[in-house]
Protein backbone atom coordinates (compact mmCIF):
# COMPACT_ATOMS: atom_id res chain seq x y z
CA UNK A 1 0.00 0.00 0.00
CA UNK A 2 1.50 3.65 -1.02
CA UNK A 3 0.21 6.53 0.71
CA UNK A 4 -1.72 8.54 -1.12
CA UNK A 5 -1.05 11.76 -2.21
CA UNK A 6 -3.47 14.52 -1.74
CA UNK A 7 -3.64 17.47 -3.66
CA UNK A 8 -4.50 20.75 -1.58
CA UNK A 9 -6.70 23.33 -3.37
CA UNK A 10 -6.92 26.85 -2.44
CA UNK A 11 -9.63 29.44 -4.13
CA UNK A 12 -7.67 32.12 -6.11
CA UNK A 13 -7.82 35.05 -3.67
CA UNK A 14 -6.28 32.38 -0.43
CA UNK A 15 -2.67 31.14 -0.03
CA UNK A 16 -3.76 28.94 2.30
CA UNK A 17 -6.82 26.53 3.42
CA UNK A 18 -9.20 26.47 6.56
CA UNK A 19 -11.62 23.86 6.61
CA UNK A 20 -14.19 22.61 9.15
CA UNK A 21 -14.76 18.23 8.53
CA UNK A 22 -17.86 17.01 9.44
CA UNK A 23 -18.56 13.14 8.90
CA UNK A 24 -19.52 9.76 10.72
CA UNK A 25 -16.29 8.71 10.81
CA UNK A 26 -13.11 9.89 9.24
CA UNK A 27 -12.83 8.72 5.87
CA UNK A 28 -9.36 10.36 4.69
CA UNK A 29 -6.85 7.23 3.75
CA UNK A 30 -3.22 6.82 4.92
CA UNK A 31 -2.01 9.96 2.78
CA UNK A 32 0.70 12.88 2.45
CA UNK A 33 0.87 16.55 1.04
CA UNK A 34 3.66 19.04 0.51
CA UNK A 35 1.53 21.41 3.11
CA UNK A 36 2.13 21.45 6.43
CA UNK A 37 -1.16 20.75 8.40
CA UNK A 38 -2.66 21.55 11.78
CA UNK A 39 -5.46 19.25 12.53
CA UNK A 40 -7.74 19.85 15.60
CA UNK A 41 -10.29 17.39 16.66
CA UNK A 42 -13.57 19.05 17.76
CA UNK A 43 -15.53 15.41 18.23
CA UNK A 44 -14.60 12.01 17.68
CA UNK A 45 -12.36 9.32 19.11
CA UNK A 46 -10.15 6.97 17.32
CA UNK A 47 -6.52 6.04 16.26
CA UNK A 48 -3.85 8.66 15.06
CA UNK A 49 -1.23 7.80 12.54
CA UNK A 50 2.01 9.60 11.92
CA UNK A 51 4.60 7.87 10.07
CA UNK A 52 5.42 4.88 12.01
CA UNK A 53 3.70 6.07 15.12
CA UNK A 54 0.42 5.27 16.65
CA UNK A 55 -1.61 6.53 19.29
CA UNK A 56 -5.06 6.65 20.68
CA UNK A 57 -6.76 10.51 19.90
CA UNK A 58 -9.75 11.84 21.40
CA UNK A 59 -11.99 15.34 21.12
CA UNK A 60 -9.24 17.96 22.13
CA UNK A 61 -6.23 16.71 19.93
CA UNK A 62 -4.57 18.78 18.44
CA UNK A 63 -1.37 17.94 16.15
CA UNK A 64 1.27 20.26 13.64
CA UNK A 65 2.60 17.78 11.04
CA UNK A 66 5.52 19.27 8.88
CA UNK A 67 5.37 18.71 5.00
CA UNK A 68 5.11 14.97 3.55
CA UNK A 69 4.42 13.04 6.72
CA UNK A 70 1.94 10.44 5.70
CA UNK A 71 -0.64 10.41 8.23
CA UNK A 72 -4.60 9.42 9.02
CA UNK A 73 -6.84 9.64 11.30
CA UNK A 74 -9.09 6.31 11.91
CA UNK A 75 -12.31 6.55 13.87
CA UNK A 76 -13.05 3.62 16.05
CA UNK A 77 -16.05 1.56 16.97
CA UNK A 78 -19.49 2.40 15.77
CA UNK A 79 -19.65 6.29 16.80
CA UNK A 80 -23.27 7.77 17.64
CA UNK A 81 -21.75 11.02 16.93
CA UNK A 82 -20.60 12.49 14.35
CA UNK A 83 -16.28 12.63 13.86
CA UNK A 84 -15.78 17.01 13.64
CA UNK A 85 -12.46 18.38 13.03
CA UNK A 86 -10.57 21.87 12.40
CA UNK A 87 -7.74 21.21 9.54
CA UNK A 88 -5.57 24.19 8.43
CA UNK A 89 -2.89 23.69 5.19
CA UNK A 90 -0.45 26.41 4.27
CA UNK A 91 2.70 25.80 2.70
CA UNK A 92 6.51 26.85 4.00
CA UNK A 93 6.34 29.34 1.07
CA UNK A 94 3.21 30.53 1.24
CA UNK A 95 4.34 34.17 1.97
CA UNK A 96 6.96 34.13 -0.15
CA UNK A 97 10.83 31.90 0.08
CA UNK A 98 12.68 34.30 2.63
CA UNK A 99 9.44 35.51 4.82
CA UNK A 100 10.09 32.67 7.73
CA UNK A 101 13.88 33.17 7.52
CA UNK A 102 13.53 36.91 8.80
CA UNK A 103 15.06 37.34 12.33
CA UNK A 104 11.35 37.77 13.59
CA UNK A 105 9.99 34.91 12.15
CA UNK A 106 12.74 32.48 13.99
CA UNK A 107 10.79 30.89 16.41
CA UNK A 108 8.01 30.15 14.27
CA UNK A 109 10.87 28.85 11.93
CA UNK A 110 11.68 26.26 14.52
CA UNK A 111 8.12 25.27 14.82
CA UNK A 112 7.80 24.29 11.28
CA UNK A 113 11.15 23.00 11.37
CA UNK A 114 10.34 20.34 14.64
CA UNK A 115 6.56 19.59 12.54
CA UNK A 116 8.44 17.57 10.17
CA UNK A 117 8.74 14.78 13.30
CA UNK A 118 5.29 15.76 14.13
CA UNK A 119 4.50 17.58 17.06
CA UNK A 120 0.85 17.02 19.40
CA UNK A 121 0.18 19.32 21.73
CA UNK A 122 -0.94 18.60 25.32
CA UNK A 123 -1.56 20.54 28.60
CA UNK A 124 -3.66 23.40 28.19
CA UNK A 125 -4.66 24.08 24.44
CA UNK A 126 -8.08 25.51 25.04
CA UNK A 127 -6.44 29.93 23.64
CA UNK A 128 -5.15 28.02 20.95
CA UNK A 129 -8.62 26.14 20.25
CA UNK A 130 -10.56 29.51 20.51
CA UNK A 131 -7.73 31.13 17.76
CA UNK A 132 -8.56 27.77 15.34
CA UNK A 133 -12.68 28.76 15.77
CA UNK A 134 -11.73 32.07 14.77
CA UNK A 135 -9.71 31.69 11.94
CA UNK A 136 -12.19 29.30 10.74
CA UNK A 137 -14.75 32.31 10.85
CA UNK A 138 -13.40 35.29 9.65
CA UNK A 139 -14.52 36.17 6.50
CA UNK A 140 -11.73 39.14 5.51
CA UNK A 141 -9.08 37.48 4.25
CA UNK A 142 -6.04 40.04 5.38
CA UNK A 143 -7.20 39.55 8.89
CA UNK A 144 -7.38 35.63 8.22
CA UNK A 145 -3.80 36.16 7.42
CA UNK A 146 -2.91 37.55 11.05
CA UNK A 147 -4.68 35.18 12.64
CA UNK A 148 -3.06 32.58 11.25
CA UNK A 149 0.65 34.25 11.51
CA UNK A 150 -0.43 34.71 15.30
CA UNK A 151 -1.67 31.19 15.75
CA UNK A 152 1.49 29.87 14.86
CA UNK A 153 3.44 32.50 17.29
CA UNK A 154 1.71 31.20 19.90
CA UNK A 155 1.90 27.49 19.08
CA UNK A 156 5.73 28.06 18.63
CA UNK A 157 5.45 29.22 22.45
CA UNK A 158 3.64 26.68 23.76
CA UNK A 159 6.02 24.56 25.42
CA UNK A 160 4.05 21.10 26.34
CA UNK A 161 3.90 18.89 23.44
CA UNK A 162 4.95 15.63 22.58
CA UNK A 163 7.29 14.73 19.45
CA UNK A 164 5.36 11.71 17.61
CA UNK A 165 8.46 10.50 15.77
CA UNK A 166 11.94 10.83 17.94
CA UNK A 167 13.58 10.59 14.94
CA UNK A 168 12.75 12.40 11.83
CA UNK A 169 12.68 10.77 8.69
CA UNK A 170 11.75 13.50 6.44
CA UNK A 171 14.53 16.49 6.84
CA UNK A 172 17.60 17.63 4.13
CA UNK A 173 15.76 14.15 1.99
CA UNK A 174 14.83 14.98 -1.72
CA UNK A 175 11.36 14.77 -3.05
CA UNK A 176 12.47 11.34 -4.26
CA UNK A 177 13.33 10.06 -1.26
CA UNK A 178 10.40 11.07 0.83
CA UNK A 179 7.87 9.28 -1.80
CA UNK A 180 10.31 5.92 -0.99
CA UNK A 181 10.05 6.09 2.10
CA UNK A 182 6.80 6.94 2.67
CA UNK A 183 5.86 3.84 0.19
CA UNK A 184 7.92 1.84 2.72
CA UNK A 185 6.47 3.12 6.06
CA UNK A 186 2.85 2.89 4.46
CA UNK A 187 3.70 -0.79 3.44
CA UNK A 188 4.84 -1.39 7.09
CA UNK A 189 1.58 0.22 9.20
CA UNK A 190 -1.06 -1.92 6.56
CA UNK A 191 1.01 -5.32 6.48
CA UNK A 192 2.78 -5.16 10.18
CA UNK A 193 0.07 -7.81 11.54
CA UNK A 194 1.34 -10.32 8.54
CA UNK A 195 4.38 -11.86 7.17
CA UNK A 196 6.09 -8.42 5.86
CA UNK A 197 8.12 -9.19 3.20
CA UNK A 198 11.52 -7.93 2.44
CA UNK A 199 11.62 -8.75 -1.60
CA UNK A 200 7.64 -6.94 -1.47
CA UNK A 201 9.21 -3.58 0.32
CA UNK A 202 12.14 -3.06 -1.70
CA UNK A 203 9.78 -3.81 -4.84
CA UNK A 204 7.71 -0.89 -3.87
CA UNK A 205 11.06 1.53 -4.42
CA UNK A 206 12.27 -0.60 -7.80
CA UNK A 207 15.55 -1.88 -6.10
CA UNK A 208 17.09 -4.96 -5.24
CA UNK A 209 16.77 -6.59 -2.32
CA UNK A 210 20.91 -5.84 -1.16
CA UNK A 211 20.71 -2.09 -2.10
CA UNK A 212 16.66 -1.54 -0.72
CA UNK A 213 18.59 -2.62 2.80
CA UNK A 214 21.28 -0.81 2.21
CA UNK A 215 19.42 2.18 1.06
CA UNK A 216 16.51 1.90 4.11
CA UNK A 217 18.99 2.09 6.68
CA UNK A 218 21.24 5.12 5.22
CA UNK A 219 18.18 6.79 5.47
CA UNK A 220 16.30 5.26 8.68
CA UNK A 221 19.32 4.54 10.75
CA UNK A 222 18.18 1.22 11.39
CA UNK A 223 17.42 -1.69 9.66
CA UNK A 224 13.93 -2.44 7.71
CA UNK A 225 13.61 -5.60 9.96
CA UNK A 226 14.16 -3.09 13.12
CA UNK A 227 11.50 -0.37 11.78
CA UNK A 228 9.09 -3.54 11.71
CA UNK A 229 9.40 -5.06 14.99
CA UNK A 230 9.56 -1.08 16.30
CA UNK A 231 6.21 -0.74 15.13
CA UNK A 232 5.04 -4.25 15.96
CA UNK A 233 6.31 -3.67 19.69
CA UNK A 234 4.87 0.09 20.07
CA UNK A 235 1.42 -1.96 18.69
CA UNK A 236 1.66 -4.49 21.50
CA UNK A 237 2.46 -1.52 24.34
CA UNK A 238 -0.56 -0.36 23.72
CA UNK A 239 -2.50 -3.41 23.73
CA UNK A 240 -0.80 -4.32 26.68
CA UNK A 241 -1.71 -0.97 29.02
CA UNK A 242 -5.56 -0.71 27.19
CA UNK A 243 -6.87 -4.26 27.15
CA UNK A 244 -7.23 -7.47 29.00
CA UNK A 245 -6.11 -9.56 26.04
CA UNK A 246 -3.27 -12.25 27.05
CA UNK A 247 0.49 -12.11 26.22
CA UNK A 248 0.10 -14.49 23.40
CA UNK A 249 -2.82 -13.10 21.43
CA UNK A 250 -0.74 -9.69 21.86
CA UNK A 251 2.21 -11.33 20.50
CA UNK A 252 0.23 -12.52 17.24
CA UNK A 253 -2.20 -9.63 16.77
CA UNK A 254 1.06 -7.80 17.03
CA UNK A 255 2.34 -9.66 13.85
CA UNK A 256 5.11 -12.06 15.53
CA UNK A 257 4.60 -15.53 14.79
CA UNK A 258 6.63 -16.58 17.22
CA UNK A 259 5.89 -15.90 20.97
CA UNK A 260 9.71 -16.54 22.54
CA UNK A 261 10.31 -14.45 19.63
CA UNK A 262 7.69 -11.77 20.63
CA UNK A 263 9.35 -11.90 24.41
CA UNK A 264 12.62 -11.71 22.60
CA UNK A 265 12.37 -8.47 20.71
CA UNK A 266 10.36 -7.01 23.59
CA UNK A 267 12.84 -7.46 26.08
CA UNK A 268 15.62 -6.02 23.69
CA UNK A 269 14.03 -2.86 22.66
CA UNK A 270 11.91 -2.16 26.41
CA UNK A 271 14.51 -3.95 28.98
CA UNK A 272 11.61 -5.56 30.41
CA UNK A 273 9.49 -8.37 29.68
CA UNK A 274 5.76 -7.88 28.32
CA UNK A 275 4.15 -9.05 31.29
CA UNK A 276 6.83 -7.10 33.67
CA UNK A 277 5.69 -4.02 31.30
CA UNK A 278 1.74 -4.69 31.89
CA UNK A 279 2.06 -5.25 35.79
CA UNK A 280 4.52 -2.05 36.21
CA UNK A 281 2.29 -0.42 34.18
CA UNK A 282 -0.80 -0.95 36.14
CA UNK A 283 1.28 -0.26 39.39
CA UNK A 284 1.97 3.31 38.19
Amino acid sequence: MKPAFESVHTSGNTSFVVRKFKEKAFSAPFHYHPEFELTWIVQGNGKRYVGTHMQNYTAGDLVMLGANVPHCWKTTGSPETDSVSIVVHFRKDFLGAAFFHAPEMNQVLQLLQRSNEGLHFTGNTAYLEQQLKTLLTEKNAAKKLLLLLGLLQLLSAHDSYEVLQQQTLYADLSVTDKERINRVLAYIVAHFQEAVALPDAAALVNMSTHAFCKYFKRITRKTFVEAVNDYRVDFAVKQLVETDKSIAEIGFESGFNDISNFHKTFKSRLSRSPLNYRNTFKMD
